[in-house]
């Protein structure tokens, strides 16, 4: 039992701080956007892409799933832009923004750090 106690704490510890660091992170970047210029730029739609995500969750709420399980999925999409300078860049947009762009279409980009406005075709 002596054993148990140590690891304990430092698996504790080592989630706490893991958890400290991505939202001093986040805060770091959401700061970092709100101070950056709100840029417009002439850009093309390169590609997209989603990232889904699957999950399981016990039916009844227990963890033995003794009562079956239900399965729940998450879209993140992404789409890919192309300025004149050949630079590219990538933002998270939503599901509804995702199906109105299409590859190859040519406009105004928006966007604030790495933080995306709107696109508007031209």
């Amino acid at each position: 039992m002596e054993f148990f106690l140590p690891i304990f704490f430092i698996f504790f510890f080592g989630i706490l701080a893991v958890w400290v660091f991505m939202a001093v992170r986040g805060i770091s970047q959401w700061n970092k956007n709100n101070h950056s210029p709100r840029l417009t730029v002439q850009a093309t739609v390169v590609s997209k892409r989603a990232d889904v995500s699957h999950s399981q969750h016990p039916t009844a709420g227990d963890a033995s799933g003794a009562h079956g399980y239900y399965s729940t999925s998450h879209s993140t999409y992404y789409v890919t832009f192309e300025v004149a300078s050949g630079d590219r860049m990538e933002f998270s947009v939503s599901g509804s923004e995702f199906g109105m762009i299409a590859e190859g279409d040519f406009g105004d980009l928006t966007f604030q750090g790495t933080r995306y406005i709107c696109f508007t075709r031209l």
